[in-house]
């Protein structure tokens, strides 16, 4: 775990005793580079004429628009001479310098930028600590201390690990510089050719490089989360359990939610031992992932309940004190529908909370809605409420078709009038006669009422579609 980073006031430069200002910009204050050739060939410090180079403005990348400031962390402030620097605006960038660890803990507050390590920077010992003036490094760098070059870099990274970092090193040790890059330094330069131009250039590679990096860090971690909860997600849908039945099911689910695979509407369909088929669809107000996450909980609730062997009124009331004690807010409700089929196929038994009447097509007659006049209040609106079961006649070849109110609800054309169950009931009689059904008939029932709607249907949406042929395979 890295170390907390201290918020503090900032602290100007030459305010107390371990900050240190830095020298006056000119000629005698910068060193001449030595005659190795530079790693990326900066400019040197003095033009052919001998004079020195007039300082490049490094461009203000602060967010908050204020001056940059750069922390220089070397145990001996006086064998290193740091130029003075300005932003794009003119302003000076401040420069605090500590010289240990220990200081540069204090000093590194969140108007830091970047920081200027010098990789020779002594890293303490066992028996060190604070008080020693040579820094207070996290327990089992002690040991790599005496065998870690990087020693120092290591601290800082996990010290400051949003901060910019620049390594300093010896002119002939361009090795440890690049090893240094690769540990997680941004940059390095060499100690001898530490010039205003090539430091202003330095910073601000590293702070945009910085910036780069966590930003491409951030958007992998948003990835690698969007993934997980894709699978979560995709885990939570439900399998329907119909092993020995002679029904055909068929689903379509589209989430409201931009880039999401649940919503709050939930299905389910099982075959119990005794060969009853059990279907349910549902709707928890709102889309959003509370909403998702309770109408999984109803789903799997209604599962065990009807494996439990509950049905009608008595399964209904369960449910709802399910959902009085799992929703986050006493204003949330669940519209619900179960139909529990008999094993012959040809009776079932329909049970609706607040939701729209299931449709239905027979055989040589045209679809149509269930009755729908006996049903109860939505779950969680009612605590005393009751939900009567309705005995219904299927016949021998039929379709079933379960679906939630986003399927109705979307609009028609530029006007305010929706399609309703109305509208819904003539597309799905017109898609019959041209022969569609199963997965196709969902497919063009949903598709269609987008196409109405002018665009993407701002609601959950969930159909269901059973079918029964006698004869046939399932």
């Amino acid at each position: 775990m890295s170390a907390p980073i201290p918020r503090q006031r900032a602290i100007p430069a030459a305010e107390g005793g371990q900050a240190h200002p830095a020298p006056p910009h000119d000629a005698a204050t910068l060193p001449r580079p030595a005659p190795t050739p530079a790693r990326d060939a900066p400019t040197p410090p003095y033009d052919s004429a001998g004079a020195p180079h007039r300082t490049a403005p490094v461009r203000n990348t602060s967010a908050d628009g204020g001056s940059l400031s750069l922390l220089v962390i070397e145990d001996d402030p006086g064998s290193l001479s740091v130029p003075r620097l300005l932003d794009s605006a003119g302003k000076p960038i401040r420069i605090r310098t500590a010289r240990n660890l220990t200081e540069a803990e204090r000093l590194l507050t969140d108007d830091v930028h970047c920081i200027l390590l010098d990789l020779a920077l002594t890293v303490p010992g066992p028996g060190t600590g604070p008080g020693t003036g040579t820094g207070t490094p996290e327990a089992g760098e002690a040991g790599e201390a005496g065998e870690d070059e990087l020693a120092a870099l290591k601290h800082v990274l996990r010290l400051a690990p949003r901060h910019a970092v620049l390594a300093l090193t010896a002119n002939d040790d361009s090795e440890l510089g690049a090893e240094a890059v690769r540990v997680g330094a941004q940059d390095y330069l060499y100690r001898d050719e530490l010039d205003g131009r090539l430091l202003g250039r330095a910073i601000r590679y590293a702070v945009e490089r910085k910036r780069a990096d966590v930003a491409q860090r951030q958007l992998t971690e948003s990835r690698l989360r969007a993934q997980e909860n894709a699978r979560l997600e995709r885990g939570l849908l439900p399998t329907p359990l119909l092993d020995g039945s002679p029904l055909r099911f068929a689903a379509r689910y589209r989430p409201g939610r931009s880039r999401a695979l649940l919503g709050g509407d939930f299905y389910d369909t099982v075959r119990t031992p005794d060969g009853s088929v059990h279907v349910m669809i549902g709707d928890v107000c709102g889309h959003g992932p509370d909403e998702a996450a309770l109408g999984v909980e109803l789903r799997i609730a209604w599962r065990a309940l009807t494996f439990a062997g509950l049905c009608g009124d008595e399964l209904l009331s369960t449910l709802q004190k399910v959902l009085e004690h799992e929703r986050a807010d006493d204003e949330i409700f669940a519209t619900l529908c179960t139909v529990d089929i008999a094993p012959d196929g040809r009776r079932a038994g329909l049970c609706l909370a607040g939701h729209p009447a299931p449709l239905i097509a027979r055989e040589g007659r045209l679809a149509e809605l269930l009755p729908y006049e006996d049903g109860g209040p939505a779950l969680g609106l009612l605590p005393r409420a009751r939900w009567p079961r309705r005995q219904v006649e299927l016949g021998g070849k039929w379709s079933l078709m379960l679906y939630t109110d986003g399927l109705i609800e979307g609009r028609i054309g530029q006007g305010k009038e929706r399609l309703g169950q109305e509208g819904m009931v003539k597309m799905i009689r017109r898609q019959l006669a041209s022969g569609l059904q199963g997965d196709a008939l969902l497919e063009a029932a949903v598709n269609e009422a987008r196409d109405l709607n002018g665009g993407d249907l701002t609601d959950d949406v969930a159909v269901l579609l059973l079918d029964r042929a006698p004869g046939g395979t399932r």
